[in-house]
């Protein structure tokens, strides 16, 4: 279902925007909410002023807050707390403790919602703290936190160290990854052990081919004899 936003929707859409949404989304929470009406040209007449004072009002509103945030962006806040043992505190600073100390450091209001902290600090440090007006307008603010304690030494900020990408990870575990040493080595065990069977084979094949000793003296032996009968009847002949 289509439908013109009448107002702003975080994450979803701005008021004077047209988007398609799931009809059950518009039907019971856009519509019975005056957040959004059923785009056609009727609703978009009957909106069309409205809208033009929301977007002349959002203008004036952008104006102001990127502003504060040029005003704000790069001030150093200190906030003291109760601290335990590993420097940690009894309590957490939340962003309503940072709205409440920056407001008294510009001498501006600073809307506690606008801080945008994931989690509570618990921790003695020093932390660089988002205060988010719109997705495009936002400033940087410098917190300390520190103990109450007299005397307390101010932390210092600690070096913060890049996270490596999945693209350098992949890199390293491919520069740092051992040669595949079984397949290379596979082969060169292989071999040996197949010239052994072959040379084996051939040792084994003139033993089992080659004819026996025995016979040679047989054949030699039949010779000479011959030759003496021959001899022998030369011998007879001549005597007659």
């Amino acid at each position: 279902m289509k439908v013109i936003f009448i107002e702003d929707v975080p994450k979803v859409a701005r008021a004077g925007q047209t988007k398609e949404v799931a009809d059950g989304y518009a039907r019971n929470y856009l519509f019975p909410r005056k957040l959004a009406v059923l785009a056609n040209s009727q609703a978009a007449t009957a909106i069309e002023t409205h809208l033009k004072k929301i977007v002349k009002q959002r203008a004036i509103e952008e104006a102001e807050m990127a502003e504060v945030a040029k005003q704000i962006n790069g001030v150093a806040i200190t906030l003291k707390a109760r601290v335990g043992e590993k420097d940690k505190l009894y309590g957490s600073v939340t962003g309503a403790d940072i709205a409440e100390e920056l407001t008294k450091a510009v001498s501006r209001e600073i809307d506690k919602r606008k801080i945008d902290l994931a989690e509570p600090i618990r921790q003695v440090g020093v932390y660089d703290v988002t205060v988010r007006f719109t997705h495009e307008i936002t400033a940087i603010v410098v917190v300390t936190v520190m103990s109450d304690a007299e005397g307390a030494p101010m932390p210092v900020r600690a070096i913060k160290v890049e996270a490596p990408t999945e693209e350098k990870k992949e890199k390293k575990v491919k520069k740092e990854k051992p040669p595949k040493e079984p397949k290379e080595e596979k082969p060169a065990a292989e071999k040996p052990a197949k010239e052994k069977k072959a040379k084996a084979e051939k040792e084994e094949k003139p033993t089992e081919e080659k004819p026996s000793n025995e016979d040679k003296p047989v054949t030699e032996e039949k010779k000479p004899k011959s030759k003496a009968k021959k001899a022998a009847e030369t011998v007879e002949e001549k005597k007659e």
